[in-house]
């Protein structure tokens, strides 16, 4: 695209040269990153700024505020990643959202969950990838839910999100995940994904994601509509937009919006060769000059593969036989020998990720499922020693 690209990141000792070379800032404090990132603008100004997951849209909503370049309102971009004032926010523009209870997990926990509707999901306020999301059916699964997940949000930079945790009801139905984007305030729709394996809990891993979805064009319109008034509500303007809902005979109820693209490599599920792929939208956006579109025209699918026993990483087997299953078309694993696989809820990354193309979703889908099954993760056992007093 002509661009150059500077990082702003915690990263000063990474081994990645673009980052160690790059701009390092405190992401926990916005007006010292402010500073900054504005002192390097004034030696070569900026077209764009772009913040790449949820931990950053808020510092690059200020960013582009302050140079007057296309962007969010910071205001509505910390209403996405922070999961009690999105609930608050949309509730009271009406949008359909699942019945919530905000939760200060340090004081008595059964006065706060009275009369609230059973079975019911627990989530961190400022957490992704499914991490901390527990789902209990009764008041004793609900504080043993708790206690499990005080550790995980412990190591929040939120203060806030340090004590508390958000308590909504489960709703019932198939999830689906939406792709887009706004120009001008105008949503535009790039695919849905469904979601074909059950999310019942007690832990909510995402697996497959497969496109184009097999839903009534019906429900498509209303997840749409449903999402455009959720991206009103909270004064989002441009750029990429990623959501979560719930579907039902009743509604399509929102789980999520955020003002960025999916997580991880599922982007890499919609590449089209050189004619498009996701991260060159976001920069266009970002730069107030967006690309032409289309979505893809065969059926696509990706399998964040699970973790299905926790330990140290020494090999990976199968891999050879699962490219061999027919529409199988890529298999990256990101997580190296040595490093530890975590499962859900503590875990907060998928071991790697199981690209397929073919005429039809159900294709699609079997492929996905083959090849996972040809997958062989070998595992050690990790020993952790317990400090003496």
């Amino acid at each position: 695209m002509g661009l150059e690209v500077l990082i702003a990141s915690r990263g000063e000792h990474s081994l990645i040269s673009e980052v160690h070379r790059g701009l390092h800032i405190d992401l926990e404090n916005l007006n010292s990153s402010l500073t900054h990132i504005l002192k390097e603008e004034k030696k070569t100004p900026f077209a764009g700024v772009l913040g790449s997951d949820d931990s950053t849209v808020e510092l690059a909503a200020k960013v582009a505020d302050a140079l007057g370049l296309p962007q969010n309102p910071q205001t509505a971009a910390r209403l996405t990643q922070r999961k009690d004032l999105a609930r608050a926010h949309l509730t009271q523009a009406g949008c359909p959202v699942p019945k919530y209870r905000l939760i200060n997990i340090d004081i008595p926990l059964n006065k706060q969950i009275a009369g609230f509707p059973w079975p019911c999901v627990i989530k961190p306020l400022n957490l992704s990838a499914s991490r901390g999301v527990i789902r209990a059916n009764n008041t004793e699964e609900f504080v043993a839910a708790c206690n499990r997940i005080k550790p995980i949000i412990a190591e929040s930079n939120d203060e806030f999100a340090k004590h508390h945790i958000l308590a909504e009801e489960y709703i019932d139905g198939i999830e689906v995940a939406f792709e887009g984007y706004l120009h001008d305030s105008e949503l535009t729709t790039l695919v849905i994904f469904d979601k074909p394996d059950p999310l019942e809990g007690p832990y909510f891993e995402e697996t497959i994601y497969v496109t184009p979805s097999q839903l009534d064009n019906t429900t498509q319109i209303r997840i749409k509509q449903n999402i455009a008034q959720a991206c009103k509500a909270y004064g989002l303007t441009t750029g990429p937009v990623h959501a979560e809902l719930r579907i039902n005979e009743q509604n399509a109820w929102i789980l999520e919006v955020a003002c960025r693209t999916i997580g991880g490599d599922c982007a890499r599920s919609l590449d089209n060769g050189s004619n498009f792929n996701l991260e060159e939208l976001a920069i266009s956006l970002a730069i107030g000059r967006p690309i032409k579109t289309r979505p893809p025209e065969d059926a696509r699918g990706v399998m964040m593969i699970p973790i299905k026993q926790g330990g140290i990483l020494r090999r990976v087997e199968g891999i050879s036989a699962a490219l061999k299953i027919a529409n199988i078309k890529k298999i990256d694993i990101i997580i190296r020998e040595g490093n530890e696989l975590i499962p859900l809820p503590e875990g907060n990354q998928y071991p790697g990720y199981i690209f397929a193309r073919g005429q039809s979703p159900t294709d699609v889908i079997h492929a996905l499922r083959e090849a996972l099954s040809k997958l062989d993760f070998v595992v050690a056992p990790l020993f952790k020693l317990n400090k003496l007093n």
